[in-house]
């Protein structure tokens, strides 16, 4: 059945704009008006008939909205009771009868008047309808039960069973919804459908209830637990303090006591000890602060304040253990076995108790993979004490070396008291690795906190923040690490006494992996030396065309690689043993990954063979110099450093201030072009020792006289021709035996050098030792039958006979 609600006709009412208080029709409300406008237009309603039209605000922040700033659908409405407040503030009971639409505004000021008109609103009674207004009612009966506050008479008009029409308005009325929503139930004259959209807005509300009284039991509960655990314990406590037992606090003040007095702390650290033991005596155990100082104590009692090994040293058993553990690496196992010595002799003069009693830092510098690092590990062995290692690659944090200040949340010692007491003693062997790659940024720089704690002079009271008291580290004997010295800071690397560890021959290789890394892949892999045996020649070709590095961490992975093919064979062939010959190799490790530089095949107008020395050892470079018809420009390429083209601008410059000696005219260079380049040209090269190459090739190619090509030479070369020491000597050397070259020039000054070769390199080899770019060009160039000889400069370079080859 269809009802028609409402009547037609319109009104002139006084409006009344409300921020969110709107009023239903067919309910009732309280609202406060204290703006001007609300205020004038009450008070000619008054004088009429009570009735004013409320009309909401699309904005309420706006104070004096205009007709725009307003909704046109309100409610007309009769002024009840009024009550005038202290600053003129009306409130009043307002009640609601008729939804209306405002047609046009008759007035604005001094207050808002309107012709409205009344709307119809349309229902259909069935049982859709009831349905709604019965499923509403129990939501509303269980928001009730959740805690929505709605007073009880009213409650109980609303479900006492009035109309639909007055049901929808009154629930509208006491939902809790945005103004927006509000708007939209007002202006929506079909009843079924604003019962529907009450549902919604209903079962809304009551989820989010259901929630809050979730948390709030959740809340409680804590609450409450809480509450019971602090009640037990101090009846607990009474319980005890009655029978006359200690409490468990009182037990861990006991044992901490007891740690502080076991600990065995200079004097200065137990003070410290016992202060912040007493301040946590007094505290109760639920302060924060309290857990804090425990840790704190925790820790000065965990540090091995007196805890040493033992000092007495085997010589004879240290070096039996390094010789073990390595092959090669001479000098270093002398060096650490003379550390040893002056350990042992300090001690039996009993004056191991100084503060000097240890020699200075040692810092191990060379390329990757040459053993630096495990070298630290056999030290420890030989002095039979602990090891700890300490990454330093990529800390930029100062507080990893000193500690955090215990005020901040977290804090802790810093790595080296970390490490201390990781190893259990006082002076255990501990390692700083890759002490060349530590950053600095705005949290401080850590290679300046290192300072104090590498300096024999002042690491017997070595300060970390965390701590608050010295550290005798003078015991501790500090091992570093690094690839280079140039990034090392000056004052922290004027501490250290630096061990360069060269690169390894490729005998050298060769013993490593046969006595030691095939071996450790064996087990890695699950094989055994009974049934997979691996050749000399088969190691040597992996050395030499599988790898090319100073170290052998690249031929480990190559041995590693050939192992896997070799144990996924064992399974799948059901193989009872297997030998790995080099036919193999290209099946296990597929096409060669590099080929040896050989030397040139006959002697050539403008290419000499120089030395270089690289992180992955040495190695042998052609400089090739050509000349073209121009203007007098040097052009370099090669990817060139700023060195080495400034020694080609040496070289070309030390040429034409002796162009007279090679034969040429005066203006030479006015009328040529003259190209520098250095294969392999995607490979950066940088450094003074190729100057004489590059001044050979140069003299070779404007002279047209060809090079031999089994000469290598390395140098620095002078504006005068000088020719100066290089260094990477050794490498270089190895690298020319290992290209075939006969015969090699060097820098007289590194004569001193070729004691670190390996006696067979030496005896293959015919050296020359120069002090003159004349006495190399005399020794490196096919002069022949030409018309110009250099003995006579040599000679008159030095004002001495120059000297003869020496024959090794």
């Amino acid at each position: 059945m269809k009802i028609i609600s409402g009547l037609s006709g319109q009104s002139i009412y006084p409006i009344i704009a409300v921020r969110d208080g709107i009023v239903f029709p067919s309910t009732e409300n309280v609202l406060l008006f204290g703006r001007e406008k609300s205020v004038i237009a009450i008070q000619e309603s008054l004088k009429k008939d009570s009735k004013v039209v409320i009309i909401m605000q699309k904005n309420p922040n706006i104070n004096d909205p205009a007709p725009h700033d307003l909704f046109s659908v309100g409610v007309l409405a009769k002024l009840e009771k009024i009550l005038k407040g202290d600053r003129g503030e009306l409130s009043i009971l307002v009640k609601g009868e008729e939804r209306v639409r405002i047609m046009e505004f008759t007035k604005q000021l001094p207050y808002f008047e309107a012709r409205v008109e009344k709307l119809q609103e349309v229902i259909f009674e069935n049982q859709e309808t009831q349905a709604l207004v019965r499923h509403i009612t129990n939501e509303l009966k269980k928001a009730v039960n959740l805690g929505k506050g709605i007073d009880f008479i009213f409650l109980m008009n609303i479900i006492s069973g009035v109309s639909a029409r007055d049901f929808s308005d009154q629930i509208a009325m006491i939902l809790d919804v945005k103004t927006s929503d509000r708007q939209v139930l007002l202006e929506e004259l079909d009843v079924v459908r604003r019962l529907k959209k009450e549902t919604e807005l209903i079962a809304n509300e009551v989820k989010i209830l259901e929630l809050e009284r979730n948390i709030s039991m959740k809340t409680q509960q804590k609450f409450e637990k809480g509450m019971k655990d602090a009640v037990l314990r101090e009846k607990l406590k009474t319980i005890e303090q009655e029978l006359g037992d200690e409490t468990r606090e009182d037990k861990d003040i006991k044992e901490l006591k007891e740690k502080i007095k076991k600990a065995h702390m200079p004097s200065v650290a137990e003070e410290k000890a016992f202060k912040e033991l007493k301040r946590l005596s007094q505290m109760s155990q639920y302060n924060p602060e309290a857990s804090y100082i425990r840790t704190y104590l925790e820790w000065l009692t965990e540090i091995p304040w007196d805890v040493k090994t033992s000092n007495d040293v085997d010589i004879q058993k240290a070096e039996a253990i390094l010789h073990k553990d390595h092959f090669g690496l001479k000098k270093i196992k002398e060096r650490i076995i003379e550390y040893l010595a002056v350990m042992k002799l300090k001690k039996l003069k009993e004056k191991e108790k100084s503060h000097n009693n240890q020699p200075t830092i040692l810092c191990f510098v060379g390329p990757p993979g040459v053993g630096k690092t495990s070298i630290g590990r056999s030290i420890a062995r030989a002095l039979g004490r602990k090891f700890v290692k300490m990454s330093l690659g990529g800390i930029r944090d100062e507080a990893e070396i000193r500690g955090h200040r215990r005020t901040y949340v977290g804090a802790l010692p810093g790595r080296i008291i970390q490490g201390i007491k990781q190893a259990g003693t006082k002076n255990p062997v501990f390692m700083l690795d890759e002490i060349d790659k530590i950053g600095r940024d705005y949290r401080g720089d850590p290679s300046s906190a290192l300072l104090e704690a590498l300096d024999p002079e002042q690491n017997h009271a070595f300060s970390d923040h965390y701590l608050e008291v010295d550290f005798d580290l003078s015991e501790v004997m500090f091992v570093t690490t690094a690839n280079i010295l140039d990034t090392i800071p000056d004052a922290l690397l004027d501490r250290l006494e630096v061990i360069h560890f060269p690169g390894y021959t490729e005998d050298e290789k060769f013993n490593i992996a046969q006595n030691y890394l095939v071996k450790k892949q064996l087990d890695a892999h699950g094989l055994s030396d009974d049934e997979t045996k691996i050749t000399d020649n088969v190691l040597r070709l992996i050395i030499r065309k599988y790898t090319r590095e100073a170290g052998v961490r690249e031929l480990e992975r190559q041995i590693a690689a050939l192992l896997r093919k070799v144990a996924r064979e064992f399974i799948e062939k059901h193989l009872n043993g297997k030998t790995v010959k080099v036919s193999d190799i290209h099946k296990y490790l597929g096409p060669y990954k590099y080929t040896s530089q050989m030397i040139e095949e006959k002697n050539t107008v403008g290419i000499v063979t120089g030395l270089a020395w690289t992180q992955a050892g040495g190695d042998i470079l052609f400089i090739e110099v050509a000349k073209m018809p121009g203007r007098g420009n040097l052009t370099l390429t090669g990817q060139l450093g700023d060195v080495m083209k400034e020694s080609c601008q040496a070289a070309l410059s030390y040429v034409r201030s002796r162009f007279q000696v090679f034969g040429l005219k005066q203006e030479f260079f006015n009328k040529l072009d003259i190209h520098v380049h250095v294969p392999e040209g995607a490979v950066p090269k940088d450094g003074p020792s190729a100057g004489i190459a590059i001044g050979a090739a140069m003299v070779s190619s404007l002279t047209k006289i060809p090079v031999k090509k089994e000469i290598g030479m390395t140098g620095e070369i002078t504006l005068r021709g000088r020719v100066l020491e290089v260094g990477g000597i050794k490498e270089k050397v190895i690298a020319a035996h290992r290209a075939g070259i006969k015969t090699i020039i060097l820098p007289k000054n590194n004569k001193k050098d070729l004691d670190d070769i390996p006696s067979y390199v030496l005896k293959d080899l015919r050296f020359i030792f120069v002090t003159h770019m004349d006495e190399a060009l005399k020794e490196a160039l096919y002069v022949g039958s030409h018309k110009f000889q250099f003995a006579h400069l040599a000679k008159e370079s030095n004002g001495e006979k120059p000297p003869s080859p020496v024959k090794n």
